[in-house]
C-alpha cells in the first residue's frame, strides 16, 4: 500500500470509495437521501470538486495502482487541521490500511507545522470513536446540527510538540 496526494484528476475515482466506504456507515445507522441527504455516503463529485482550495491537502491510499482509501486535510489556521472523508474500502478494512492513512495524516500535520487535528463523528457510532481514541485522539464534545439526524461528535489530536 502507499498513500500520496491525489489531484482533482482522481477525484471520480476517490469520490466513489468516500461514497461505497460511508454507505456500510449509512446502513448501520438507517440512513437515507430523504432523511440525511448531507450524509458523506450521498456526496457529490461537485461538493468535493469546491473542496479543493489553498489548504486542502487530499491523500489517497492506493494498492496496485488502485485507490483504496482516502483522507483529506484542510489548515483551518492557526496550527489546526481539519481531517475529513476517512475512507476505505470495506473490503480493504481490517489490514491496518486505516491506521496507516491516519499515522500519514499526523505526520503531514507536523510537517506542516500544525500542532491539532480535529475531526467530527456520529457521536453515537461507538466503533470509530474507540479507535480514534485508540489512536490518540480525545473528545472534545458533543453538537447537534440541524442538518443531520444525529448528535456530531467532535475529536481531536495534539502533536507530541504541543503536549
Amino acid at each position: 500500500m502507499e498513500i500520496k496526494p491525489v489531484t482533482a484528476q482522481h477525484l471520480p475515482e476517490y469520490a466513489e470509495v468516500i461514497r461505497q466506504s460511508f454507505t456500510t456507515v449509512a446502513r448501520e445507522f438507517g440512513f437515507t437521501r430523504e432523511n440525511c441527504p448531507g450524509h458523506t455516503s450521498f456526496i457529490t463529485d461537485e461538493t468535493l470538486r469546491s473542496k479543493y482550495k489553498p489548504g486542502y491537502y487530499p491523500f489517497g491510499s492506493f494498492v496496485d495502482e488502485k485507490i483504496v482509501g482516502f483522507a483529506a486535510l484542510q489548515n483551518l489556521g492557526n496550527g489546526v487541521f481539519e481531517m475529513s472523508d476517512v475512507a476505505i474500502l470495506p473490503t480493504y478494512r481490517h489490514l491496518k490500511y486505516g491506521k496507516a492513512l491516519l499515522d500519514f495524516c499526523k505526520m503531514q500535520v507536523v510537517a506542516l507545522s500544525g500542532q491539532k487535528i480535529e475531526i467530527s463523528i456520529i457521536e453515537d457510532n461507538t466503533r470509530v470513536k474507540n479507535w480514534y481514541a485508540a489512536n490518540g485522539f480525545v473528545h472534545t464534545g458533543t453538537k447537534r446540527y440541524a442538518s443531520v439526524p444525529f448528535l456530531v461528535g467532535h475529536m481531536e489530536w495534539i502533536t507530541s510538540t504541543e503536549r
